[in-house]
């Protein structure tokens, strides 16, 4: 007897291989068979769904996302778990929660605060702190899930628990050599991998750059040392240098000497970052340019993190009051009046100025949620068309709960560049950032997205083929990080495994929650026709609902 059996359903299988029907039974946590014929006997299983001609995939896996700290307290892990993800991997850009010294927790939480945009009175609240050492944080997030998790160990952290006070500056050789050390223990106590951060919009609450931002490559390298002997481990990257040769100099020279796979962050389908890929993958070695659905970017809104709003002090007298207040406040004359007239505060940080006042590369997102605007979703465009300004314009967008759109660069009115990053046999998929960047940013949709716009809806441009997204969010990302036992639908296999309503698959427009620990606010996204997901061979969820069931775990490295 089967524990449970999709009948005749459209199974894309995680390969890259064109849709079939089949049969699927599972039986203690595993796929058992995966019959063509469809004549699997309904009786020979406890529990039968009859697929009805649905899609079924592979679980997702999300290698990129930051619930360090939500996993001691959200145990579904949302929002990822409600777009069919069935594994992530936290522990991202060299931020996170362990080692740390005790007394010292404060400054990783506001580490994390700033880098991530995650409430630190949420990350206060909601963590236990009940380790030092990463092993004993393994052991304390070692809990029941819907979804299995898995983590790396974080650079910043590392440096901070060696270094404390002196993090934001060079390391000696005994730093380096301790360094070295954690991370390989952390290695051998199930961590799947390293991760660091050489980002300039890394930065702590003071403006400065977190802890190992301008690390040497002698630290660099030795850090890669750890990794020597292990037959499990990736190293992930975020870097404004990937077309210095500099610092692929050092990167090449870890993936050489140890045979571990690098993914680093990249934000063009260009460069000598790519041709280092193509390189080292004719020579058997991975360096994986990891690209995200769309670029990178920011939503804002009323309760969000940013809104063009917060520059006026008319705003600000009245930020305090409910959503509905101040929406009707935005469409009051005389408040409008007043941000017309008066000069704008403005933020020190560059950034922050252009995605707030740039208004020709400002865009109302649209119903469809595309992400893709053209020149005419401006806000600079629609102000012309409708003899206005573009404040006029914003406050009207807002007042309607519309949510704004800005790019962090390089976005020229179609998702092109995106598209043929993503079909690059080179690159992985990631940057999801689940968990992180509460008031901005909602990515942890984005296997929804994928699926339903890129494959599907999209008119702006060619589609992505069903079977290669499902490969790029399954058996690729998951043997990227080593996790060769999931991401396929093939007897042996994980059963981990999404029920889906293509052509009523779709997402759910943004909308801010108040969930978090201390009553912390996070931008969340639903989406509808999930039919089922599984985790070994558990249904967690149906219809979107959750049922109960906890089967996830954590995943610990070579074990």
């Amino acid at each position: 007897m089967y524990d449970l059996l999709f009948k005749n359903a459209i199974v894309i299988d995680g390969t890259n291989q064109p849709a079939f029907a089949a049969d699927v039974a599972i039986e203690s946590g595993l796929i058992q068979v995966v019959d063509r014929s469809c004549s699997l006997q309904p009786d020979h299983a406890h529990q039968v769904v009859d697929a009805q001609d649905r899609l079924l995939t592979p679980g997702f896996v999300d290698i990129h996302t930051h619930y360090d700290g939500q996993v001691c307290w959200d145990k579904q892990v949302t929002p990822s778990a409600w777009h069919g993800v069935t594994t992530v991997i936290m522990g991202n850009c060299g931020v996170g929660f362990a080692p740390v010294r005790p007394g010292t927790e404060g400054d990783l939480v506001a580490l994390m605060e700033s880098v991530e945009d995650i409430p630190g009175t949420a990350l206060h609240d909601g963590i236990s702190w009940d380790w030092e050492s990463f092993s004993e944080y393994l052991d304390v997030i070692d809990t029941p899930y819907t979804i299995d998790i898995g983590t790396q160990v974080p650079h910043v952290a590392v440096r901070h628990y060696v270094m404390g006070d002196r993090s934001y500056h060079k390391a000696s050789i005994q730093d380096i050599e301790q360094m070295q050390t954690i991370t390989r223990q952390a290695l051998e106590d199930g961590a799947l991998g390293f991760s660091t951060s050489r980002f300039y919009g890394h930065v702590d609450k003071s403006g400065k750059l977190i802890p190992g931002t301008n690390a040497s490559a002698q630290e660099m390298c030795a850090i890669g040392e750890a990794f020597k002997g292990l037959d499990h481990g990736t190293i992930e990257i975020i870097s404004d240098h990937l077309n210095s040769q500099e610092e692929l100099d050092w990167i090449e020279h870890i993936i050489r000497t140890t045979g571990r796979p690098v993914t680093a962050l990249a934000t063009s389908g260009e460069g000598i970052l790519w041709s280092l890929a193509a390189q080292l993958a004719a020579d058997g070695f991975a360096l994986r340019p990891q690209v995200g659905a769309r670029p990178a970017s920011i939503l804002m809104t009323l309760e969000g993190t940013i809104n063009p709003m917060r520059q006026h002090m008319a705003y600000r007298e009245i930020q305090h009051l409910p959503v509905v207040e101040r929406q009707r406040a935005l469409l009051n004359p005389t408040f409008r009046h007043r941000v017309l007239t008066e000069a704008p505060i403005l933020p020190r940080n560059k950034d922050a100025v252009r995605f707030m006042n740039d208004f020709e590369h400002i865009y109302v997102l649209d119903d469809q949620l595309s992400y893709e605007p053209t020149t005419a979703d401006s806000i600079a465009a629609i102000a012309d068309s409708q003899s206005q300004t573009p404040l006029e314009v914003i406050m009207d967008s807002l007042a309607a709960g519309k949510v704004l759109l800005v790019f962090f660069r390089g976005y020229n009115h179609d998702l092109e560049p995106q598209r043929k990053t993503i079909e690059d046999p080179l690159s992985v998929f990631g940057l999801s950032d689940g968990g992180a960047h509460c008031g901005v940013l909602v990515d942890a949709s984005v296997p929804t997205y994928m699926l339903s716009y890129f494959t599907r809806d999209r008119q702006r441009g060619p589609h992505i083929s069903l079977p290669l997204v499902i490969h790029k969010m399954t058996q690729d990302t998951a043997q990227m990080y080593g996790l060769s036992d999931r991401g396929v639908i093939s007897p042996g296999f994980k059963a981990d495994l999404n029920l889906i309503d293509y052509a009523d698959l779709k997402l759910l427009p943004p909308e801010m929650v108040y969930d978090l620990p201390a009553g912390g606010k996070r931008l969340i996204q639903k989406a509808q026709g999930y039919l089922m997901t599984v985790c070994a061979g558990e249904i967690t969820y149906r219809d979107g609902e959750h049922t109960g069931a906890m089967p996830g775990r954590l995943i610990r490295g070579g074990r």
